[in-house]
């Protein structure tokens, strides 16, 4: 006869599921997106949907009479009614079971721990519901041991837990987790011959298998080349072999991926091995071939270390300066631009930005502002950068998004001091404000000083500690803010084009408004670097080229690839066009 506190119910548990699965198929790889989960693992939710904290509250309530009450509890007895007990809470999303187990904080003495760790277990290793292995997958994650791991790589089988298993298995064994993350996340088919050799311990076929994926960024986005990373441990990986052909320039490349401001965190900051990967990798980058593509890696390597967020990983003392004029010298293209367009444009990116990189002072001053300006290659944001005693602001206390554009920023003289406080945002998530939240500060000037002071970051990411307010010399900020308005040496032909056709319609809004449009963005093409690309909003021309009285007003764009002629006389043109007629009616234009 069962023991009273046995499950009423004959379903196994889902580590028993998804062992069932992995053993009737040992040879076999893991299927994509994992084993669905069986029929009622996640219960159905009885009461309306709790918000995130009065769920993550509920939750908390369920776990906590339970811990406290293991002195008198068996931990299998305790974790039957505990799981239970979180069924009836109506909360199903296993991400937020986890998040509100792995939040409370578990006791310090050891007998205690050793229950709560028991009570974990159980959860994990015989609950039968997402709420309780979620559950104890939260709890597991501050209290597992090396012999959890092959328990939680078996769950990570199953679509529907990988958020609580990568996340407690990623302080256990980073590369367990990442590859839980890559069976649930991988659709090409060159990732998954990469997967599918790392699940079946073929580590031989790694190196081949790792050259295979795909060369372009769309197919390895920042998080992906984390994981990547993390799965095979590249760092290990390429000083094990640093002589086979082309480990080396991969590993350049998903190291320069986790750099990539186009996610919702900074990548590199993530990758527990970053520091020691740049380390091999400049050990061995005499061994590239001296070829744009590299370069280009290269130098964005060295740019992000220099005032992105690889400046604030744990660097020893001189290490990333050393490691920046190694990547510098070595990315520093010589002699003529190669022939193509393509190449030519990541040659003169190359030239502009080691240049800029160069004239950097070598004592940072108390507080700089610099434009980075990504690989053409790997098209990014351009974006502002703020060092404050030579640290990089925005990824230290952001986070999500990168810093404004410079147009927005420095053509807009916003930056500006004056007596009357001035908000201004100086960064936005990468999904949008209204998403994942933006950076504000208040900018004024105090007698001697200009003070930046009230920062908001509206909607963004929760635990980040408050700032200071920051005092600068007041001649000093005005020449900076002066110095970098005035700096163009970021800059290229078609974006300085744009730049100067904004300033012509800030000094003569009527070349718009006179058509009843409104200006919209100004810049460069996204995927066309060379093409200026003007915007602008209202409503169209109805079939007698009068403006439409019914519908809602479009947008419409006015692309002028660069012909080589000089930025200053082509944005002329571009305004005295507009002054002549309406720019509805060019025969180029696109809505």
């Amino acid at each position: 006869m069962s023991a009273p506190f046995e499950r009423p119910t004959l379903a196994p548990s889902l580590y028993a599921y998804a062992k069932g699965l992995r053993d009737s198929d040992p040879d076999g790889p893991p299927p994509r997106g994992g084993h669905p989960l069986p029929d009622g693992a996640r219960p159905r939710r009885r009461t309306p949907g709790l918000h995130y904290r009065e769920a993550c509250a509920a939750v908390t309530d369920t776990l906590l009479p339970f811990l406290e009450a293991l002195e008198a509890l068996d931990p299998a007895q305790a974790a039957v009614e505990a799981e239970s007990a979180l069924a009836a809470t109506g909360v199903v999303r296993e991400q937020t079971l986890f998040d509100a187990a792995a939040a409370i904080e578990p006791p310090d003495e050891p007998t205690a721990r050793a229950r709560a760790r028991s009570f974990a277990r159980h959860l994990v290793r015989t609950g039968t519901t997402v709420p309780g292995v979620s559950a104890g997958l939260g709890l597991l994650s501050r209290l597992a041991e090396p012999e959890d791991v092959p328990y939680l790589r078996v769950l990570g089988l199953l679509d529907g837990l990988v958020h609580p298993v990568d996340a407690a298995l990623t302080a256990l064994d980073q590369e367990a987790a990442a590859l839980v993350w890559l069976i649930h996340r991988t659709h090409g088919e060159e990732l998954r011959g990469l997967v599918d050799a790392l699940a079946a311990g073929d580590r031989g076929a790694v190196p081949d298998r790792l050259l295979s994926l795909p060369t372009k960024a769309r197919g390895m986005g920042p998080e992906v080349a984390r994981r990547v990373a993390e799965a095979v441990g590249l760092a290990g990986l390429l000083r094990a072999d640093p002589d086979h052909p082309g480990l080396l320039g991969q590993a350049v490349r998903l190291l320069a991926r986790m750099t990539s401001s186009r996610d919702y965190q900074a990548e590199v900051l993530r990758y527990g091995d970053a520091v020691d990967l740049y380390e091999t990798v400049a050990a061995h980058v005499h061994r590239l071939p001296r070829d744009v593509d590299h370069r280009a890696r290269l130098l964005t390597l060295a740019l992000d270390l220099h005032s992105g967020p690889s400046h604030l990983l744990p660097w020893p003392p001189g290490r990333r300066e050393a490691l920046h004029r190694t990547l510098l010298d070595t990315a520093a293209w010589p002699g003529e631009a190669p022939t193509g367009p393509d190449a030519r444009r990541r040659a003169d990116w190359i030239r502009r930005t080691a240049r800029q990189l160069r004239a950097a002072p070598q004592d940072p001053p108390r507080f700089r502002i610099e434009v980075a300006v990504a690989d053409p290659g790997d098209p990014d944001v351009v974006e502002t950068r703020f060092l404050i005693d030579g640290r990089p602001l925005v990824p230290e206390v952001f986070g999500p998004g990168p810093g404004e554009s410079p147009e927005r920023l420095l053509d807009s003289g916003d930056l500006r001091a004056a007596a009357e406080p001035r908000e201004v945002r100086l960064a936005e998530a990468y999904c949008t404000e209204g998403c994942c939240g933006a950076l504000y500060v208040t900018v004024r000037r105090e007698g001697e000083h200009v003070v930046w002071s009230d920062w908001r970051r509206p909607s963004g990411p929760a635990g980040r500690p408050d700032l200071p307010a920051y005092r600068f010399d007041a001649a000093a900020y005005d020449a900076e803010i002066a110095r970098v308005e005035h700096d163009h040496g970021w800059t290229w032909p078609a974006r300085r084009t744009a730049r100067l056709i904004t300033a012509g319609l800030r000094d003569h809004p009527d070349l718009l408004t006179r058509w009843g449009l409104c200006q919209g963005w100004i810049s460069t093409d996204f995927r066309e670097p060379d093409t200026t690309v003007v915007t602008f909003t209202g409503p169209p021309l109805d079939d007698r080229g009068r403006d439409a009285t019914e519908g809602e007003p479009r947008q419409f764009l006015w692309r002028l690839p660069d012909d080589g002629t000089p930025p200053a006389e082509r944005a002329a043109a571009a305004l005295r066009r507009l002054a002549e007629g309406d720019p509805r009616r060019y025969p180029e234009l696109r809505e």
